[in-house]
């Protein structure tokens, strides 16, 4: 049977089950993509290291004070992040995970956090032309050097984020904390502005200020004066 224009149903069911399929494929990202560099023993073991660690991606505080200004932190990003990751109980596990990873790698979480959204708009599944996957657009050859060349792992979302904050410290410590390098070097265009730029301009939107922390101190403050 011809459809108007002189399609016939088979086709337009064809084409649709094309475009669902297409849907389902992981989008592109357009980021750039790490280049793969000869490590040394020492440096390759530290790597593997960090990445075999099987610790669980779970907070741990000093305090009471602490935790509380975690759970403040967590509830002000949850907000933030509603538009990019719609399912609440994702999005508090995926703000912990990279809470946790950045500061296992000693990193700012808000620059973590203005990388992905660079890098893969929070899209789990996004992979760059160059074949750079998951959140942080880990490259494949990374699973070869430092883990169990299996990249579909780099889906995993603690897997990728552990990957790309461990690559982002290494490289932070090979241009001697030099933050503007370090991310030219993560997106493979060490030297030039754009990329860096893009980062700062987006760390901006994840960065936090503990405003109840702040009032309390300046009550503290009054009541010490007064006395």
């Amino acid at each position: 049977m011809s459809l108007a224009g002189g399609f016939s149903r088979r086709h337009c069911i064809g084409a649709a089950a094309g475009a669902l399929a297409a849907l389902s494929l992981p989008r592109p990202a357009l980021a750039g993509a790490q280049i793969e560099e000869p490590l040394i023993d020492s440096v390759r073991t530290a790597l593997s290291s960090a990445i075999h660690n099987k610790a669980p991606p779970v907070p741990q505080f000093a305090n009471t004070e602490a935790r509380l200004a975690y759970l403040r932190w967590l509830g002000e990003m949850s907000e933030r992040l509603k538009k990019k990751i719609a399912d609440a109980p994702s999005r508090i596990e995926f703000l912990q995970t990279v809470w946790y990873e950045a500061r296992r790698s000693g990193l700012d979480v808000s620059l973590v956090l203005g990388l992905i959204q660079v890098e893969s708009n929070f899209r789990k599944f996004a992979v760059s032309s160059a074949g750079a996957r998951g959140y942080m657009q880990v490259m494949p050859f990374w699973t070869r050097v430092i883990g169990d060349s299996d990249p579909a792992k780099l889906f995993h979302m603690q897997t990728n984020l552990r990957f790309g904050c461990v690559i982002l410290r290494h490289y932070l410590d090979r241009e001697s904390g030099d933050l503007f390098m370090t991310l030219g070097r993560y997106n493979g265009s060490r030297g030039k502005a754009p990329y860096p730029n893009a980062v700062f301009s987006n760390q901006r939107l994840w960065a936090w200020a503990d405003r109840e922390r702040e009032i309390e101190r300046k009550e503290q403050d009054k009541a010490r004066s007064a006395a």
